[in-house]
């Protein structure tokens, strides 16, 4: 995926994922916005769901 993300959390707790090798932490029930795409991004294992350029990130998997 190309271009502009937005990811979105759901959480109650901060989710901290990896940009560029460095740990970005998403607060819960913020939003962030990465204008390269996703091609430097590593999300640790979660629920979430993806509409368009959206990224909803949900609970832990379980």
């Amino acid at each position: 995926m190309d271009g502009k993300i937005t990811i979105r959390s759901d959480r109650k707790e901060d989710y901290t994922f990896q940009y560029k090798g460095e740990d970005v932490t998403l607060r819960a029930g913020s939003i962030v916005s990465i204008a390269d795409g996703l091609s430097e991004v590593v999300f640790p294992t979660c629920v979430m769901k993806i509409v368009k350029n959206l990224i909803v990130i949900k609970d832990d998997v379980k």
